[in-house]
């Protein structure tokens, strides 16, 4: 059986905050109190507030008063205010429920290039296989493994890693591609980069909101990659090409993935998202979700705002994946 270690206890405390927390505000669907509460639940429980450069205070004065405008019933009306009030945070974690509509910030990567074309990157999958949720094949003559993950909600297992490391093995080195890869199960990030591994490492740290203030924070853990997680390795070159939507769990995986050995990363900055997320109700029974824990790198840097490749590409080709073909340059150097 493996050994228990921190990180393992860090899944199981963010499993526990993940969950919605059912608060003891009074039913109301006055809009003025909702946009209040909103107000309220980011300001204390937020982990973020002052980092994201807004004047929160004045944010409040200034939708308490275009609340104050909206007849009760009106709950489109209000749904969009109080989502026009999330966007002034700029996180992609920051999002409002109803049975109606879903808000989503999406100007954190909208003037960034996008550094990934679908059809371009189609090119290289032509004879591709998929096992757990991991599209791979050899491009560049077969040379040279390619591993495209959409997704970390998408379930793999050690062993489609397996099949995937075996088939590949004759590659003289390996791409993994989390460009517009939004997140998901945290456990992947790590499983998926635990052949790259000969060593457990400190990857980064983690602490989370204790009380009401901007600056109520638990003391810093930290975050281990560990080795031991699988019995796979891969000692070649791997390149990890991500893109400013590499986001949440993917821009964990890029965070982990910068201290393996052989590893490089290319493309552009990548999203970030590195707050872990909680939800809450409103008085209205609508739901808001916002990160409560704060991630940092190993050098106890915040990756909220995402992390610099080693080498950035942008796309500007129209028949080719400049981001590709630049990992297969710099692992045919090696």
């Amino acid at each position: 059986m493996r050994k228990l270690t921190n990180i393992f206890f860090v899944f199981l405390f963010l499993g526990l905050i993940s969950c919605r927390d059912k608060n003891e505000m009074a039913a109301s669907t006055d809009p003025v109190d909702n946009i209040e509460a909103l107000w309220q639940i980011i300001d204390t429980r937020y982990c973020y507030v002052e980092e994201k450069g807004c004047d929160w205070n004045a944010i409040h004065d200034e939708y308490v008063e275009k609340a104050s405008q909206i007849e009760a019933g009106h709950d489109l009306e209000l749904f969009d205010l109080c989502a026009a009030m999330l966007d002034s945070l700029h996180d992609g974690h920051v999002n409002l429920y109803s049975g109606f509509d879903r808000s989503y910030c999406s100007d954190w990567y909208d003037t960034y290039p996008a550094n990934f074309n679908s059809s371009l990157q189609r090119m290289y999958l032509k004879n591709s296989r998929i096992a757990g949720g991991i599209e791979y094949c050899a491009v560049d003559n077969d040379s040279i493994g390619y591993m495209y993950y959409s997704s970390f909600n998408n379930s793999f297992s050690e062993s489609s890693l397996g099949w995937i490391f075996s088939i590949l093995q004759p590659c003289k080195g390996l791409i993994i591609d989390v460009r517009n890869n939004g997140g998901g199960d945290l456990s992947y990030a790590y499983l998926l980069a635990a052949p790259f591994f000969r060593e457990d490492q400190t990857i980064g740290y983690w602490q989370h909101k204790t009380g009401p203030g901007h600056h109520d924070f638990s003391d810093m853990q930290p975050l281990t990659e560990e080795a031991s997680l699988t019995k796979l390795k891969w000692d070649k070159p791997v390149v990890v090409l991500c893109n400013r939507r590499t986001y949440s769990a993917a821009n964990m995986f890029v965070n982990i993935m910068r201290y393996a050995p052989n590893a490089t990363l290319i493309g552009g900055r990548s999203g970030g998202g590195g707050g872990m997320p909680m939800s809450y109700d409103l008085p209205i029974g609508w739901m808001v979700r916002f990160s409560s824990v704060r991630m940092y790198d190993r050098d106890k840097k915040d990756i909220e705002n995402g992390i610099v490749p080693d080498v950035e590409v942008t796309q500007t080709s129209t028949d080719q994946d400049d981001l590709i073909e630049a990992a297969i340059a710099l692992i045919n150097t090696k």
